[in-house]
């Protein structure tokens, strides 16, 4: 609303007069929390839509990036997780205990005999679609949806159940009263609660926005990027040719499954070689037919099956060789001999690898330069900031609302051609005055 107030254009594009009064902000406050998530998904999907109809889509190109949101919560807000739940659980039991003693007994089965024959109908299975897929393959793809995480359909929250040894995420010991699903982040100014803003942005000149996510600033950025791409592809009919973003989504998780998918995957793979002094894995030959590498020394590596995994093939020379070699202290300070690890899947992160040198990768990897980044810089200079919008005990839901919609429209409301094509549909009648103002 502040800026709504002191924008023109916007009073213009809403069909506001000048002394027109807006409407308080507590009634938008109180509509995201009446309608929902999916209210506001529908809308944002119904602007996609007409921007399809439009021609605005090209669909070929795709480009993914991520950028931090403040949350509207302070650092004092942030408890011990235990604590919290302990005393939600305590709080929420008593007034459970309250309200059965003062509800009578009929009208209780009554009232839920309504509401499961109303949630019966609601939840209807929807009818499946006629696909030449065996029982038992039907019954294993419906088993692997269920336990995976989907990132989407959880609206980005975190799955807490995965743990692992040599990392332990914040959010499982701290948690913030004011804007739970907010988690710490650190940036320049210090440590602060706040999200990651995921878009997926069409490569056509119109740059519309046809992905859009928020999870907590924990999440990495590469953890939500298949569901985004994947959710685009089928929920728009797009046929890209090719996926692009940056070496924060390069894991051999994600380069694998889009190339998996005939899409060309324009990701900088991260360089683990180039860390230590020694020889890094490109000094090292690999002779496919032998399966074995070539050191620079020409000594051979050999296929190490005891140390090696599902993913991850391990080879190893001869100690003997690496010890009397006079390139060791160049290679590696180990007495049993310089060990490679080589992934299931080499032949296709080489193939990723290989598209670094050609014009077409370099070309969409300035592309997404200006084509995602002033995305985020234009929703945040139209609002999209946590603090335009009270987060309270819904903070996520709350700026993934704000996020949807403010960096939408923002978008569709760009000063190019084919946009105001678009705009110029849906403009509301102007005012008194702006007819004034234009005669």
């Amino acid at each position: 609303m502040r800026h709504a107030a002191d924008r023109l254009s916007v009073l213009w594009y809403l069909g506001y007069d000048l002394n027109e009064p807006l409407p308080d902000h507590s009634s938008l406050t109180r509509i995201r929390e009446r309608y929902g998530v999916d209210i506001f998904r529908r809308f944002f999907e119904q602007i996609v839509e007409q921007c399809q109809q439009a021609g605005l889509v090209w669909g070929r190109e795709l480009y993914i990036d991520a950028t931090k949101v403040e949350a509207n919560a302070a650092m004092t807000s942030v408890k011990p997780r235990f604590a919290v739940e302990a005393h939600l659980a305590t709080l929420f039991a008593t007034a459970g205990e309250e309200a059965a003693e003062g509800t009578d007994q009929a009208t209780s089965h009554e009232v839920s005999a309504h509401n499961d024959a109303v949630q019966s109908e609601e939840t209807q299975a929807p009818m499946q679609l006629p696909v030449a897929v065996s029982e038992a393959m039907r019954e294993d793809l419906t088993q692997t949806n269920n336990e995976r995480h989907d990132w989407i359909e959880q609206l980005g929250a975190q799955d807490r159940t995965v743990t692992t040894h040599w990392y332990q995420r914040m959010a499982d010991w701290h948690v913030s009263a004011t804007d739970p699903d907010a988690s710490m982040m650190v940036t320049k100014g210090g440590s602060h609660l706040g999200y990651q803003t995921h878009y997926v942005v069409d490569g056509g000149k119109a740059r519309i926005i046809v992905g859009v996510l928020v999870a907590p600033s924990e999440v990495s950025e590469n953890k939500p990027m298949l569901d985004l791409l994947w959710r685009a592809r089928f929920r728009w009919k797009l046929w890209p040719r090719q996926a692009t973003g940056d070496s924060k989504y390069g894991t051999e998780e994600n380069l694998v499954a889009i190339e998996s998918q005939h899409l060309r995957a324009y990701v900088p793979l991260p360089d683990n070689d180039h860390r230590t002094e020694f020889f890094s894995s490109d000094r090292f030959r690999y002779d496919a037919e032998r399966d074995i590498y070539m050191c620079p020394a020409g000594k051979e590596l050999r296929l190490d099956r005891p140390h090696s995994t599902e993913r991850q093939l391990r080879y190893r020379a001869r100690a003997r060789d690496c010890n009397h070699c006079p390139l060791k202290a160049k290679c590696t300070t180990s007495q049993q001999g310089r060990s490679l690890c080589r992934s299931v899947d080499e032949e296709v992160l080489d193939r990723v690898r290989a598209y670094s040198k050609t014009e077409a990768y370099k070309k969409a990897y300035r592309k997404r330069s200006v084509w995602v980044e002033p995305l985020f810089a234009r929703s945040a200079n139209s609002g999209m900031a946590c603090d335009a919008f009270a987060c309270g005990s819904c903070g996520a839901s709350t700026v993934r609302r704000s996020c949807e919609l403010l960096g939408k429209i923002s978008n569709a409301c760009s000063t190019n051609a084919a946009g105001d094509g678009v705009r110029a549909q849906q403009r509301p009648s102007l005012p008194s005055f702006w007819l004034l103002l234009a005669g």
